[in-house]
């Protein structure tokens, strides 16, 4: 099962998470999509895909600084976890991704294993993230699809 976590303020995460499972839906997969996360809700296994914009100064969006501070103050086992991350951002900023980054450090810190490279899509260069996301996960769809 592939678990697709999306951190959002306007909107272009959660368009990426629902492109992605139509693309691993094709291609055998079965997922499911958190738009508002909750680590309650969330299995300790399989492969969680957290796609997140950064708002303001490198912070995570609204919806998911409840899950992010509970997967940091109280993390479940998490050995059976394999992840991916895709950030979000406008390089214009110093903090350019900044809530992918520390998504991804997170996960690192709580004993998931990384799946494949990170992705970090800036909003100036590509204005349809889903574009760059495609391009991604086709690349590394042997690490998504067993």
């Amino acid at each position: 099962m592939i678990h697709i976590i999306t951190g959002s303020t306007l909107g272009s995460a959660e368009y990426v998470g629902d492109h992605l499972s139509d693309l691993l839906i094709a291609q055998g997969a079965q997922t499911t999509i958190y738009n508002q996360p909750d680590l309650t809700q969330i299995p300790a296994s399989g492969i969680w895909l957290i796609v997140t914009s950064t708002h303001g100064a490198g912070d995570y969006p609204d919806n998911i600084q409840p899950f992010m501070a509970q997967l940091q103050d109280a993390p479940p086992r998490m050995s059976d976890v394999k992840f991916a991350v895709i950030a979000i951002g406008d390089s214009s900023y110093d903090t350019f991704c900044g809530a992918g980054k520390s998504a991804r450090e997170a996960l690192l810190d709580i004993g998931t294993q990384e799946l494949c490279p990170h992705l970090e899509i800036d909003v100036l260069e590509t204005p349809v993230p889903e574009d760059a996301a495609e391009t991604w996960i086709q690349e590394n769809m042997a690490h998504f699809i067993g």
